[in-house]
């Protein structure tokens, strides 16, 4: 941990946890149609059960919980899951640079996405209301990184260079693929386009439901496999000599990493640069001991993406929507720009 890291965690935690639950209120504040902020907190505080007034308008309680509460913690859900695997993977292949798209698992599921749209599938429904179109993310998630493994091994053993390097080639022949499908088929163009740039617009609870228990388990394996990740990241060699399998932590924070980044891709489709900027950003103020940079990261990296969200509900007019994917670049575009320089010029950032 960095100097005064253990200092700064516990108050740092507090106020992005206490940043997150306003930022969660104050989304639901946010939106085409107006409605007063006193009337839509009643309307939260009445779907917690806390006692509120009559004469709530029950068209506005559905807006405020069912759309833009449900939507807003989404968001949430899948900042954190991006920034949480980021930490990871920058961990497992010792590199700043690494996010969930490094490895190839976010093309994965856009491929297995663009399948469900190419086929006319996506709106089957599989469980409370969750088309196949998650379950299709899903699973091409998993198969690229089965694929990234099989690729990776080199005598038996998960290399983190090889890993590297095959996760760059699944990841372009995959776009290569998705490219193909959309010059195959014209009318499904649009649809793989938008959610290849991410999306959150037309979620809600059922999404939460869907993707919860992935969120969770891939969360507390990582948070779990903490201690095990710290020594990975003094290398193969010093990790084996104090005792560590190397090959299987290294793989079961793989599985980890990617259940989180399969579950978030298949809710929202790709969204870039959360899980590169908010690691990134705590491990300035925490260092690099993953238990702490995990969780915290989470949090920073759940409200930049609800606030990504917002803006991508709100800049354009009449209700457009900018997909959350173009916000998140335009803002994580610049940090990767900085941070190349400053490694080039041996920086720390």
């Amino acid at each position: 941990m960095a100097p005064g890291g253990r200092w700064r965690l516990g108050p740092l935690a507090a106020l992005l946890g206490a940043a997150s639950a306003a930022s969660l209120a104050a989304a639901c504040l946010c939106g085409p149609l107006p409605i007063p902020a006193g009337e839509a907190l009643a309307h939260l505080g009445a779907a917690l059960g806390l006692p509120v007034g009559q004469g709530l308008d029950p068209a506005h309680g559905v807006v405020v919980v069912d759309i833009r509460l449900s939507r807003a913690c989404l968001a949430w859900l899948t900042g954190a899951a991006l920034a949480m695997a980021g930490t990871v993977f920058q961990g497992i292949l010792h590199n700043p640079l690494a996010d969930p798209f490094t490895i190839g698992v976010s093309t994965g599921a856009a491929f297995g996405a663009s399948l469900a749209l190419f086929f006319g599938l996506a709106a089957l429904p599989v469980w409370a209301g969750v088309g196949l179109l998650p379950v299709a993310a899903m699973a091409g998630a998993f198969a690229a990184l089965g694929a990234v493994i099989a690729l990776g091994r080199v005598g038996g053993r998960l290399r983190r260079e090889t890993v590297v390097l095959a996760g760059i080639v699944v990841a372009t022949f995959l776009g290569a693929l998705i490219s193909l499908l959309k010059a195959l088929d014209e009318e499904s163009v649009a649809s793989i386009v938008f959610w290849v740039m991410g999306s959150l617009q037309g979620r809600g609870w059922a999404h939460v439901g869907f993707a919860l228990p992935y969120f969770l388990t891939g969360g507390l394996l990582v948070v779990a496999w903490a201690r095990q990740l710290d020594l990975l990241s003094l290398g193969d060699a010093q990790a084996r000599a104090l005792g560590l399998d190397a090959d299987r932590a290294r793989l079961a924070l793989l599985l980890a990493a990617s259940l989180l980044t399969g579950a978030a891709v298949s809710v929202s489709g790709v969204v870039g640069f959360v899980g590169l900027v908010a690691p990134h950003l705590v491990r300035l103020a925490l260092g690099a001991e993953h238990r702490p940079l995990a969780v915290v990261s989470a949090l920073a990296g759940g409200l930049l993406l609800l606030w990504s969200d917002v803006a991508a509900r709100m800049v354009l007019p009449h209700g457009q929507e900018l997909p959350v994917g173009v916000v998140t670049a335009l803002l994580g575009g610049p940090f990767f720009c900085l941070v190349l320089r400053r490694r080039a010029r041996g920086g720390g950032l």
